[in-house]
């Protein structure tokens, strides 16, 4: 990471962004969203739906973007995501495999982060790349949703298709390309937000509390 930042810093992360793109392949471009997962190459985390998604975004259905991915698991989504960076060398990078070093330089320079999964009990992806002040784009199943609070500090979608996967990635590209303030404000949002065990517990006990009251007529 080649800088560190705060709530109140992040004009500093632009730093990061370059290095990423840096390691990467990618031109330093500030001034093109740099979109990233960081996965394992499963069905679970809804690779196949992704993969449309990435032709998309690389062949400019939406304008300028670049993409990083890190990730290791079935050969064949391995191989599709393989081709499809071959094929646009300027605009998208694979990391094959896992590297601790690369996952934060991920965490810390991509513009929005996307967890399109199938299922996700919990879900840590997107919690570790808000708080590196990345905005997750997720579809809103399991612990997704309890974390990711559409136009709040990211944005969700609910049906797992490519279509609505790329309609939401198409309206958090627009507001990062148009609307910096909220944008900005959405990034502090991801930052300060509490997904501790405290809150969730607290919630559990509100919940107890409230059935507790329906069986006893309170």
């Amino acid at each position: 990471m080649a800088a560190n930042f705060t709530a109140d810093t992040l004009d500093r992360r632009m730093l990061n962004k370059r290095e990423l793109q840096r390691r990467a392949g990618l031109p330093e471009r500030d001034d093109v969203p740099l979109v990233a997962m960081v996965s394992r190459l499963d069905y679970q985390k809804g690779i196949d739906i992704a993969g449309h998604v990435l032709h998309l975004l690389m062949n400019q259905f939406d304008g300028e973007a670049q993409a990083v991915i890190l990730g290791s698991g079935d050969p064949s989504y391995e191989g599709m995501l393989r081709h499809l960076a071959s094929y646009h060398r300027e605009k998208m990078t694979l990391f094959t495999g896992y590297n601790a070093e690369i996952a934060q330089c991920i965490y810390a320079g991509c513009d929005l982060f996307l967890m399109p999964s199938l299922f996700e009990p919990c879900g840590l992806g997107q919690m570790i790349a808000m708080r590196y002040g990345a905005v997750p784009v997720v579809r809103g199943i399991g612990g997704l949703a309890d974390t990711v609070k559409d136009r709040v500090n990211g944005f969700s979608f609910y049906g797992y298709n490519a279509d609505e996967f790329w309609n939401k990635l198409r309206e958090a590209l627009y507001l990062y390309r148009n609307d910096k303030d909220a944008w900005r404000t959405m990034q502090r949002n991801g930052l300060t937000g509490d997904y501790s065990w405290q809150t969730s517990a607290h919630s559990y006990q509100q919940l107890y509390q409230w059935a507790i009251s329906r069986v006893r007529g309170w």
